[in-house]
């Protein structure tokens, strides 16, 4: 029967639910084998899936494990997903700016395996920061303060986590319909009413063509129109490094600026454009009249003291909130223009600074990353500070040419 299917879809005919559902339940119950599991993604890789397929295969990763009842919390709950990305520290900023406004945020989060940390990452780079709670606290603190950033409490999509775990190995995580299942089971199962994804696209995203990004993007909203839960989505550049700051400690300081606004660019227009959605979103009005507020709650500095506030309930102390690593800079060796700052390669070498985990098991310093110290268009002097290197390990090796282009 596992051999029928697997050769059904790798001779491009279309799958019916109860065959999905027979080979990935099977895949989770450990009755279908890892290099038959590889065989049928990769088979879904070159041969696509259907709309239709599409529909059935979240169903099962949200049927796989629970469902959260977020319906204790008055008003549309918003949630907002990333596609990942370099310097991506846009939660931190989103979520106190759209709380400030008065629609809850009730994230649940994860760690990353990769180049950079995820946002429970990020947050537990904060001294004391507390990122396990329980379902009575985040009920507790939803109510109090309206935002909670949590790591996963309940089984959410235990089936999508498995199926992640095995593509991250077998060179299928660039299928666009398993991309689109995994990232709206999980925020359906979490319990979302509406949904903002801002889809990443270029040389530092799982995405490389605005063509993939957009069929993405209308297909997760295929999804949400599925399930009667409304998603917008913003397609955004990922072929330089969010912001300036890579790495977990790095990125939460950075954030802490655009807060207290005192950094321009990039990142900030980014959380505005999907701070505005949420808005927007959860509280029925026009985009036009959701991004005044937000801009306003930034401004006032409502949204930094909603940040301060939230650290503060999860016992967090942004006042010790230091870089203990020793710092060694990249200098150009050159004069010229800078051209072009390459997001995946800051990526690599973030993570070799000890700033990302190869595996599950590797600790992060919380410390380590980069620091980008001139903008795309700059003149450039042979000798200035291109970056700075903050880690633990002696003497760093770097390639300057492979992140920065001068010209």
């Amino acid at each position: 029967m596992i051999l029928d299917i697997i050769s059904k879809k790798a001779n491009k005919y279309e799958l019916t639910r109860e065959e999905l559902e027979t080979i990935f339940m099977g895949y989770l119950n450990d009755e279908v084998k890892d290099y038959q599991m590889s065989a049928f993604l990769m088979a879904i890789c070159i041969n696509d899936m259907s709309d239709s397929e599409v529909f059935a295969l979240t169903d099962i990763f949200i049927k796989s494990g629970d469902v959260l009842d977020l319906s204790f919390i008055d008003g549309v709950k918003v949630d907002k997903h990333s596609t990942g990305g370099v310097g991506d520290k846009t939660t931190l900023i989103v979520a106190p700016l759209v709380a400030s406004c008065g629609v809850p945020v009730i994230k649940m989060s994860g760690r990353g395996l990769g180049y950079t940390g995820g946002t429970i990452d990020k947050l537990e780079s904060i001294p004391g920061f507390i990122v396990n709670l329980s379902e009575e606290e985040i009920t507790k603190q939803a109510k109090d303060i309206g935002i909670v950033i949590t790591s996963q409490t309940k089984d959410l999509a235990p089936l999508d986590k498995k199926v992640y775990a095995l593509r991250d190995v077998t060179a299928t995580t660039n299928s666009i319909p398993l991309i689109a299942s995994s990232i709206m089971s999980k925020k359906i199962a979490g319990g979302a009413d509406k949904i903002v994804i801002d889809i990443k696209v270029g040389s530092g995203a799982l995405l490389k063509t605005q063509e993939e990004a957009e069929r993405l993007s209308s297909l997760l909203i295929k999804i949400g129109t599925y399930y009667q839960k409304e998603v917008r989505t913003v397609i955004s550049n990922m072929d330089v490094p969010l912001g300036y700051n890579v790495g977990n400690k790095l990125e939460v300081l950075e954030a802490i600026e655009v807060l207290k606004g005192n950094e321009q660019g990039k990142l900030l227009d980014l959380s505005l454009d999907l701070a505005t959605k949420m808005v927007s979103l959860g509280k029925g009005i026009t985009e036009k009249e959701a991004l005044k507020e937000v801009k306003g709650n930034l401004e006032s500095g409502k949204a930094l003291n909603k940040f301060l506030e939230f650290v503060k309930y999860q016992h967090g102390d942004v006042n010790n909130l230091s870089i203990d690593a020793k710092v060694y800079n990249i200098k150009a060796n050159k004069s010229g223009v800078l051209k072009d700052i390459n997001a995946l390669a800051i990526a690599k070498l973030s993570e070799s600074l000890g700033a990302g985990r190869k595996s599950k098991e590797d600790k992060i310093d919380y410390n380590a990353g980069v620091v980008i110290r001139k903008n795309i268009g700059d003149e450039i002097k042979e000798g200035d500070v291109l970056a700075s290197l903050y880690t633990n390990i002696e003497n760093p090796t770097f390639n300057l040419d492979k992140a920065f282009e001068i010209s």
